[in-house]
């Protein structure tokens, strides 16, 4: 399971009663993309392996590239009115507090959920308090209708966001035009070797864009726990995965023992048009999400509160 952290919470709660009442019955729950850090920290579950980097590592991340980016002075915060808005809000103010303090934020809005038709207002405010950057976590339909908003309203800021490469949105960002745009994950679109030939395949036979990669490391990671363990038995599988490190398609990668959390390189990109060194056009647009920056597990890493119950 992946999109929505309410829904991987309320999973991972349900197979860990499961795996207690059911012994011999047990279920494993590979998250992909369930970016809440709670999952790993205070609700923690033997049963859950996250193979997505979480809020809090995905904005330590972000945090260490802006830090060096002497432009960013004022920065304005949008985000949704919900966990994962909120969350992005907080670790952001944290880390820019340890790394750039002298950058001033000088606007935070949390808005509805999945609700706002117009971004008019909103951009507006951004326009008057004078920022520089845009940071947000927005994803989906509350993407795409911001972008919109911040074209007709000719704001020019860069915008540093979570999930500007969801369905959709690419397609937003090329109708803006010259829009500069700086995108924390733990992959990009131009990728060679095996990663890059499956997303060309997976375009090629369906005419759209494979992005979600910790797919692909959970496949690896799985495989290898279960040569590991020399079974398919749940549990055996699962203790096989605690601490395993294997080649991921974005480096060197590790299941964290301790709260089952992934440790892997993330990357900034920035989207661009397509150019003889970034040839995969997302959407088919002509534009890409090019890699600017590599930034290493160990950077990105958090730490856990996660006191773990094993069986």
């Amino acid at each position: 399971q992946g999109n929505g952290s309410a829904v991987a919470l309320a999973l991972a709660d349900a197979i860990t009663k499961n795996n207690e009442r059911n012994p011999g019955k047990e279920v494993i729950f590979l998250n992909y993309a369930a970016v809440d850090p709670a999952l790993t920290n205070e609700k923690c579950s033997f049963a859950h392996f996250r193979l997505d980097a979480d809020t809090s590592m995905k904005m330590e991340a972000l945090t260490s590239f802006m830090k060096d980016q002497p432009k960013i002075k004022k920065v304005y915060l949008l985000n949704q009115n919900y966990s994962h808005g909120q969350q992005v809000a907080k670790y952001f103010k944290e880390g820019l507090a340890r790394k750039r303090p002298d950058t001033q934020i000088v606007g935070e809005d949390l808005h509805p959920f999945g609700q706002v038709k117009d971004f008019a207002p909103y951009v507006a405010k951004i326009k008057a308090s004078g920022a520089d950057t845009l940071v947000t976590g927005n994803w989906g339909q509350d993407m795409t209708l911001l972008i919109k908003a911040i074209t007709e309203a000719g704001l020019k800021i860069p915008i540093y966001a979570y999930y500007a490469g969801v369905s959709g949105t690419p397609t937003a960002l090329a109708a803006a035009g010259d829009i500069e745009v700086y995108q924390i994950a733990y992959n990009h679109s131009n990728y060679t070797g095996e990663i890059g030939a499956m997303a060309r395949d997976f375009k090629k036979k369906y005419n759209d864009d494979f992005y979600t990669f910790s797919i692909y490391n959970g496949v690896v990671l799985l495989s290898e726990a279960m040569n590991k363990a020399k079974s398919i038995e749940p549990i055996k599988v699962a203790k096989a995965m605690e601490g395993l490190s294997f080649k991921g398609f974005n480096g060197e990668s590790q299941m964290r023992k301790s709260d089952h959390q992934m440790q892997q390189g993330l990357y900034i990109s920035k989207w661009q048009k397509v150019d003889a060194k970034n040839t995969y056009s997302v959407e088919n647009t002509g534009y890409t999400f090019a890699p600017v920056k590599y930034i290493d597990a160990y950077i990105a890493s958090t730490p856990t509160s996660c006191q773990m119950k094993r069986p």
